[in-house]
């Protein structure tokens, strides 16, 4: 019960890491406000972590909405008075080169990816210092610290969350507010089984998963959520007591290479 007494807002809960993430904090006792677009999976997730035995709460949200955003947070401190972690895990992938990157790509990836944390970062930390602390936890990717080819807007998105991590870790260390990224590797998570969820792109087949991951990740697989879910937790509770500004690495030993 490392969460015991602590409230957590999840963002991007419906599926995925955000999910596993929600299902893994309900388990340690983590109260819980959770947002996605998509009421019928978000009430799912909700039930779910309430018949764990905590408080939860789904908000249906587009972060890329200033309003939005203010209504999650507004929603987690009527309900519980609080707010003590923050995992910024809503957002999109996108691929292109600058030169493919239509502005509408450009603005979508920059509102969800980027301005989106931002902007929940913005509004609980105020809460945060006046409670005397909290942490912050931002989903960025193994492409906050290396590049790669073809997916040029969602890998200058992933840059920009590792720099505003690191310097919001350094603004607000002696506030007690600690501020740290996990960095995923290719996690397989279910909506890359939709079409569209690349731009277009369609549907990815487990067996494709699996073929891809074992020719150039070194563990030879894809990661799970519920590693990263595991990774999320470290970096939320006390076991990180000091550790801030940190961008920690859950990708099968990609960067190593």
């Amino acid at each position: 019960m490392r969460l015991k007494n602590k409230v957590a807002i999840i963002t991007g809960a419906t599926s995925g890491i955000g999910k596993a993430t929600a299902l893994l904090f309900a388990d340690q006792g983590a109260d819980l406000v959770l947002t996605g677009r998509r009421p019928s999976l978000g009430k799912a997730v909700e039930t779910d972590c309430m018949q764990k035995g905590v408080r939860c709460v789904f908000v249906e949200a587009d972060h890329t909405k200033e309003e939005d955003c203010q209504r999650v947070v507004d929603v987690a401190l009527k309900e519980f008075n609080r707010i003590d972690i923050l995992f910024n895990n809503a957002g999109i992938v996108t691929k292109g080169t600058a030169d493919t990157t239509t502005e509408e790509v450009w603005q979508d990836t920059l509102n969800i990816n980027v301005t989106a944390v931002w902007r929940m970062c913005k509004l609980v930390i105020p809460q945060m210092k006046k409670q005397g602390g909290g942490v912050i936890v931002n989903n960025g990717s193994d492409w906050s610290v290396v590049a790669g080819k073809n997916a040029f807007p969602y890998i200058m998105s992933k840059g920009a969350i590792g720099m505003m991590t690191k310097a919001m870790a350094l603004d607000h260390a002696r506030e007690n507010i600690r501020v740290n990224a996990i960095c995923p590797g290719d996690t397989f998570v279910d909506r890359w089984m939709e079409k569209g969820y690349f731009e277009g792109s369609d549907p990815v087949t487990m067996e494709e998963a699996i073929k891809e991951s074992s020719e150039y990740i070194p563990m030879g697989r894809f990661g799970k959520p519920d590693e990263i879910a595991n990774a999320v937790l470290f970096l939320a509770s006390d076991d990180s007591s000091f550790v801030t500004g940190h961008l920690l690495l859950v990708d099968g030993g990609n960067t190593a290479q």
